[in-house]
Formats: C-alpha cells, structure tokens, sequence
C-alpha cells in the first residue's frame, strides 16, 4: 500500500495541473493579504476561492486522474493485490497531492500574514474541501465507465453544493419565513460541506453580528465544544461515505 502511495503522490506533484493549481493559489493568496491592511479582511477575500475552487479543483482533477489512470489500475487489479488496498492506496495519494497543493498555496500565506483563529480555519476548512471532494470524485467515477458522463456528473454535483444548494435553501426560507425554522437551518447546513465550511469561518472572522438571530443560532451551535465535535464528525462523514460506497463499487466492478 505505502508503494502505491507514494508513486500515486509521485505522479501527482509532477502533474502540470497540480503545479499550476498550486502557484495560482499561492499568487493569489499573496496578492490578497498584501492589498488588505487587516488579516481579517485578507481571510474574508480569500474565503470565495476556498469555497468554490478548492472543491472544483479537487473533484474535476481526481475523476479526470482516475479515468486516465485506468490502464494502471487495470495492472494493480491483475496482480496479487487486494482491491481494497488497491482502492484506499489510490485515494490516499489523489487527497494527499490536492491537500499538499492547498497547504502550500494558502497556508504559507496564512502563516505569514494571517496566523489567527480565522487564518487556521481556513486552511483546515479548505484540507477537508479537498478530502471530501476528491471522495465524491471516487465515487462518481467508478460509477459511470464512460469519460464524459463522469466528468459531466462531477461538474453537475459540483454545481449542486456550491450553487444549487444555496438556492433551495433560499426557496425553503421564503416558503417558511413565517415560521421559527433557525434551527432547522443548522440541520440543513450540515447537508453541504461548503456551507458548513463557510459557517465555521464566518463565525471565527466574527460577522454573525450581521446575521441576526440567525448568526447567534449558529454561534450558539457551532461555538461550542460539542458543536465543533459535532461538526468536525459531519464532515469526517462526509469524506467517509462517498469513500465506501465507492469502495464497495469497485471490489464488485468487472474491469
């Protein structure tokens, strides 16, 4: 398992896309901090990047990576190798390359210019982005034979948590304005990892004072010990379940 690690972390660290994903991330983060005069505001800037391009990056780089990886996932399956190391081999190497990208790209800066509560989280938010998106790429991909389909269902899932999402969210806010459904806002946010993500680091910048009643919901959820458990769970789930359903696809999947 650790050869295949570190060859699939190999590969990875030399792929064009992972290099440039990483300099763009790192350009940007420095362009940020040094135009903003408050760390705060540079976290708050960098927070959109976070949210839509770490998770896009990761899903549409690993579902490529595993449909031009076939053949030599072929030759791993025909060896005397179980399929389960085979997969969880893989996974680990795809999540420690787009995760090692993130850390280089944004936590240098953040540990330059932003080492605070709201700095830290970012970077932690972002790592788990990646883990749970290059998990529903897995899945996605094992799914669906077909190339474009796979690319096409990761480009539509992508869509449904950074965008769709957030518009049936709104829908069912005005449908229920009328009624007391803050806590049931913090059950629906746990239905998205972005959104639980971008919660945490709003809280840590400390703008729930302009969220109202809402904003104190989530800081009295999210503020607490048990509330981070709770969350910092949702999330390992999050990266857990695509994982084995993916997992259990491919052990039965006649390549």
């Amino acid at each position: 398992m650790k050869k295949i690690i570190k060859y699939v972390i190999a590969d990875l660290l030399r792929s064009r896309t992972i290099i440039v994903y990483t300099a763009v991330l790192l350009i940007l983060s420095f362009s940020v901090f040094s135009m903003e005069d408050n760390a705060e505001k540079g976290v708050a800037s960098l927070l959109s990047i976070v949210l839509f391009v770490v998770p896009l990056v990761s899903i549409l780089f690993s579902t490529v990576y595993l449909y031009n990886s076939s053949e030599f996932i072929e030759l791993l399956v025909s060896q005397p190798l179980r399929r389960g190391v085979i997969w969880m081999s893989i996974f680990t190497g795809l999540a420690g390359a787009v995760s090692l990208a993130f850390i280089v790209g944004v936590g240098i800066p953040v540990a330059f210019y932003a080492f605070t509560a709201s700095g830290i989280m970012l970077v932690l938010c972002g790592c788990a982005l990646s883990l749970v998106f290059v998990s529903i790429a897995l899945w996605a991909a094992v799914r669906i034979r077909d190339k474009a389909k796979g690319i096409g269902l990761s480009i539509l899932l992508w869509l449904y948590f950074a965008l769709l999402f957030d518009a049936l969210v709104l829908f069912f806010l005005f449908q229920f304005s009328d009624y007391p459904i803050e806590n049931a806002m913090v059950a629906l946010s746990m239905l998205n990892p972005i959104d639980i993500s971008r919660v945490l680091i709003l809280l840590q910048i400390d703008v729930s004072a302009m969220m109202g009643y809402t904003g104190a919901i989530f800081r009295n959820f999210f503020g607490t010990a048990g509330g981070m458990a709770t969350t910092a769970a949702v999330l390992v789930l999050w990266t857990v379940m695509p994982l084995w359903f993916s997992l259990r696809f491919f052990r039965r999947k006649d390549l």
